[in-house]
Order: C-alpha cells, then structure tokens, then sequence
C-alpha cells in the first residue's frame, strides 16, 4: 500500500515518443472527468482496440522504466468492447500500469486508469491514503462518463465492465466488488505488525505534494471517518473483479466478502512463506464464493511495476532510493513475470466479461 518514494513517484508520467512493436496498435487517449470527491478534474488514460491511425508513442517510458506503445489519439476500432477499469497502487500512476492495459486492449478490451489524487506519484500523503471511498468513487463517475458520452458510449459493452487493482487499487477493487473494510481492524493490524509498509507510512515524516517530497506529521487512524471507510462501495456495474496484492487484505470483514456476488481472481507476487500478510489474500480467496487465486512464484510486490532499464537498479541505488524498485531474482526477470502475469489476468477477464459466442 505504501507509495514508492521520490524518484518513482517523479518518473512515471512520462510518455515519449517510441517505435510501436505491436502488429495491431492500441489506440491510447487522455480524457478529464469530474469527480465530486475531489477539487480537480480526474486525468484519465483510455487504451483501446483502435485502426493505427494516431500519433506513435510510448506510454510511462523514463529514466528508470520501459514503456509499453501505443497509438496516441487512434481511431477507435469497429465493435462493442468490455470495459475495465485500472486502479494504480498508493504512490503510483496509471501509466505505471501501461503494460498490462496494452495487453488487455490487444486482448479486446477498453481500458480506462485514473490518476488518484492524493495517492498518485508527486500527489501522496498519508492522510489521504485510508480514503478508499474516493477511489471508488473515481472508478465509478469514470464508467458514468464513458458509458454516456461520445464516443466511448457505442464502443463500451455495458454490461461487461471489469475492475483490475494492484495493491491499494486491489483494496479499491475490492470495495467496488462488495467487500467492507473494519477500521478496528486494521488498527490492529498496524498495532500488531508495524513495520509493515504501510504503516510505517503512517508515522509520517514525509509525503509529496506538487511533485516535491514534504514533511508530514504522524497520521493517527483514530482520526480516520469510520463511517465512510467502513461503508459499502459496491458498485452494481462491476460485474468482475481482479486484486494483485491487495492492501488492507487483513481488514476486510468475512462476511462482506461471503457476499460477494461476481467472479473476483486473486494474485499475490511471490512464491509460498513470502508475501507479506498485508497483501497476502489466499483467506479472502477462500471466502468468496467465486473465487480464484494464483501466486506468481520468485516475484515481489514490486514485480508489478514496468519493466526496468538496464542500469536502472544502479541508479536508484546512486540516488538513495529505499525500496527495491528494480530489484530482480536472479532466477526469473520481471518482462517473465509479467508474461505470467498477462496470462492470468487476461484470461480472467476473458473468462468474466466476454459475451458467450
């Protein structure tokens, strides 16, 4: 849940120019869409099934990652699409998350990711972290908006609209699809397990603002509003649901997630004996009705993030960077995780939100 720290949090906007490698480009576009939980438009980035007709370039390439092309501003590919929406972890930005929503375009499925205010890179603050009800309130005014307006309307299958999370966008996912978090807890949790990402995110020290690192004080999740963490964010339109290493996994009440009334996958990054239990959600799998889980073996919970450049590693390291951002096991790339990875969401959705031929 907790957000990497400044050097991430500055380099995952960028989108440049960049041969496109796929035979059939997928169309990207950035659309703003307002949101009643917030003083500022939603920036939103929309990867489609398109004709080849934009503007090449690559979406989140930087200093540190690869990214994933595209074709800016393409004409929108004949046909009614599922929809799913993408919900980036705390300190990260939807483009970060480019080389799944690519896959899942190709795969015939629009995609649309916003960037969390508050819990995006540059934009990130403990305060604002436990607010999990603006995030879904994000993704829902998001479906609002490309389900009734031109031209996203005549493309987007209403009734077949997914929801992918990785980490705090796995909680996000989570409450979209029914589950209700207990405050308690999670105090508890943070009592019990301290030096857990997430909470030591909460003793404060820093966050970001306007894209520079700021001091911040201790958060106190007394000070949290009970009332509307611990209330009900399912949305109805959701009809699928996938979690990679989902925050608040030991928060989350049983018998909200026995309720849960759609197809949920769960995936946690690494092999058994090593997925913190802030993420690990084997328990929760169990729980629901219509449950899968998968582990991806010899990842971590930073597997998920794009690829890294050469030398990447090096500079971070260079940079006084904490996290191991780029880190490898020796024995498995991260491009071969996210093969795997591709592989169990894309059938996931295939599975959840394609109409039966």
């Amino acid at each position: 849940m907790r957000p990497t720290l400044r050097f991430f949090a500055l380099l995952l906007a960028g989108i440049s120019s960049s041969p496109a490698l796929a035979a059939d480009p997928v169309g990207v576009r950035k659309i703003s869409v307002v949101s009643p939980e917030h003083d500022r438009a939603l920036a939103v980035t929309v990867w489609y099934p398109s004709k080849g007709d934009g503007e090449t370039t690559s979406i989140g390439d930087n200093r540190i990652f690869e990214g994933s092309p595209a074709s800016k501003n393409a004409s929108l590919e004949s046909g009614r699409f599922p929809l799913v929406l993408l919900s980036h972890g705390s300190g990260s930005r939807a483009e970060g998350m480019a080389w799944i929503a690519t896959r899942l375009a190709e795969a015939g499925f629009i995609v649309a990711g916003p960037n969390h205010p508050g819990t995006t890179s540059g934009d990130s603050t403990p305060a604002a972290t436990p607010k999990i009800w603006e995030r879904t309130q994000d993704l829902s005014d998001i479906i609002t908006v490309l389900t009734g307006e031109t031209p996203w309307k005549a493309a987007i299958d209403p009734e077949h609209i997914g929801v992918l999370g990785f980490s705090l966008g796995g909680s996000t996912a989570m409450e979209l699809a029914g589950a209700r978090a207990d405050l308690g807890a999670y105090k508890r949790y943070c009592d019990d397990y301290p030096a857990m990402m997430d909470c030591t995110w909460f003793r404060g020290g820093r966050g970001f603002a306007d894209g520079e690192q700021v001091a911040v004080k201790k958060f106190d999740l007394d000070s949290i509003d009970r009332t509307r963490f611990e209330r009900s964010n399912r949305d109805p339109r959701i009809a699928a649901a996938v979690m990679v290493d989902p925050g608040l996994a030991t928060a989350f009440t049983a018998g909200s997630v026995r309720t849960i009334d759609i197809p949920v996958s769960f995936i946690n990054l690494g092999s058994v004996g090593q997925i913190p239990l802030a993420v690990l959600s084997d328990a929760l799998a169990k729980q629901a009705p219509n449950a899968s889980y998968a582990q991806v073996n010899g990842a971590n919970h930073f597997s998920f993030l794009p690829v890294c450049k050469p030398g990447a590693a090096e500079f971070l390291k260079s940079v006084e960077e904490p996290d191991p951002i780029c880190d490898e096991n020796t024995s498995r790339s991260r491009a071969d995780m996210h093969r795997e990875l591709t592989g169990l969401i894309v059938l996931a959705f295939e599975r959840s939100l394609k109409p039966a031929r």
